[in-house]
């Protein structure tokens, strides 16, 4: 089962999403605010954030910059849901590393079909550095056993 972060100020909102994601089958959880939805953040690792932009103390920006600079979450796909429309801040979440910037209002369809995108995006992505992990594993125990064989064939 995935694991959701909502970070949102608005309780009516945060608590809709949540139950939404609920009923889709993820595992949810709730922030009130940037600094909370940081240290669930880092507690839980969840597979997949969704950060309001426009938050008192900490905003969304604020959020992804201080995720992306530690190791556990710098990976953490983050979907921005605001109400924010203009294209610098657009451009500014695209900067930061953000995979998303869904405007508000958004239909169900939309948010489903970003955060199953962001998966999607995530798990190939997982798979193919499993994939070259795996070749490198494969090339260095290649390369020990020649080197092995050498050396005992030399004695």
């Amino acid at each position: 089962m995935k694991k959701i972060l909502v970070v949102e100020d608005e309780l009516s909102v945060r608590e809709n999403i949540l139950e939404l994601l609920e009923v889709e089958g993820f595992e949810v959880l709730g922030a009130g605010d940037g600094f909370t939805g940081i240290d669930l953040a880092e507690q839980y690792l969840p597979d997949l954030i969704l950060c309001d932009v426009m938050m008192p103390k900490l905003d969304g920006f604020g959020v992804l910059s201080e995720l992306r600079k530690k190791v556990l979450t710098d990976r953490i796909p983050l979907i921005f849901l605001t109400a924010k429309t203009n294209k610098s801040d657009l451009r500014k979440a695209v900067e930061l590393g953000a995979d998303d910037y869904i405007t508000k209002p958004f239909t169900v369809e939309e948010l489903l079909k970003a955060i199953s995108a962001s998966l999607e995006k995530t798990a190939v992505i997982e798979q193919k550095s499993q994939q070259q992990l795996g070749q490198i594993v494969n090339k260095i125990s290649f390369s020990l056993h020649q080197e092995f064989r050498s050396s005992i064939n030399s004695i």
